[in-house]
């Protein structure tokens, strides 16, 4: 446990509410991954790729104008993300799932960093690095695509669609476009109903995840906040945690066990 008074009462009473709960929903940012060695969005564009705006790459746009460009610079973020290992913020998160089964995790990541740890309840509000799709969802939205089955010059940039013979691209969300559907009506949903809502290392400026918090406080759920940062969702919080999840986390877990 830490040896600050205030943090210890602050992570007591986290542990008090959430042990009373009857609706968990986690809602995880970059900060999570960033423990595991995955940098932020910003954080990739160095070495080789320090003279690219990543919202210059991260469109359909860029895409459509230089491909090979695109997809290259998304391999090199693949490489990191498979490399990554979860850290004791994730498993602490999926230890929580197993004690408290309603949980529910809504991230803005793309690793599956949550489902390595054992999370079986994950909402992906931006999509999956790992898995690709169709440029143009020939099939139906998504159309996803294993390229690992293609043979293709890989020197040439993005495998060709199986279906239609065009581009395949990571089925993630670019800038310029809407969140999956499905995915975005469940965060919403989940937001609606929970009683208690702890918010991981994001940093509440990416919209439409950041209004989630927003829903939760005007469902009345308690929101629990972990984060080394102050961040807009700081003046919704009832309770702060001021550090990282890998820290924070297994300090809940801990008093929670002691309390059974």
């Amino acid at each position: 446990m830490s040896q600050i008074p205030e943090l210890n009462n602050a992570i007591r009473l986290a542990a008090h509410l959430i042990k009373n709960s009857q609706h968990i929903v986690v809602l995880t940012g970059a900060g999570v991954s960033k423990e595991s060695g995955v940098p932020t969005f910003r954080d990739t564009m160095d070495g080789l790729w320090a003279k690219y705006d990543p919202q210059q790459l991260a469109t359909p746009q860029a895409f459509q104008a230089n491909p090979k460009l695109v997809w290259d610079w998304y391999e090199f973020r693949r490489e990191i993300v498979r490399k990554a290992q979860p850290n004791p913020g994730h498993f602490a998160l999926a230890e929580l799932e197993k004690r408290f089964p309603s949980l529910e995790v809504i991230t803005q990541n793309v690793d599956d960093l949550h489902e390595q740890a054992g999370s079986k309840n994950v909402i992906h509000l931006h999509g999956s690095i790992a898995q690709s799709k169709c440029f143009y969802n020939c099939q139906g939205n998504p159309t996803l695509i294993d390229f690992s089955r293609i043979d293709w010059d890989k020197t040439s940039g993005p495998p060709p669609c199986p279906h239609c013979g065009r581009w395949v691209r990571p089925n993630v969300v670019w800038f310029g476009e809407i969140l999956p559907k499905a995915q975005l009506e469940a965060a919403s949903q989940a937001s609606s109903t929970c009683d208690v809502m702890i918010v991981v290392g994001t940093s509440g400026l990416v919209s439409p995840a950041a209004q989630l918090p927003d829903i939760a406080k005007h469902a009345r759920a308690t929101i629990i906040e972990v984060n080394p940062d102050i961040t807009p969702i700081t003046r919704l919080a009832d309770i702060k945690l001021e550090g990282a999840s890998g820290v924070m986390l297994p300090q809940v877990l801990e008093v929670l066990s002691n309390e059974r």
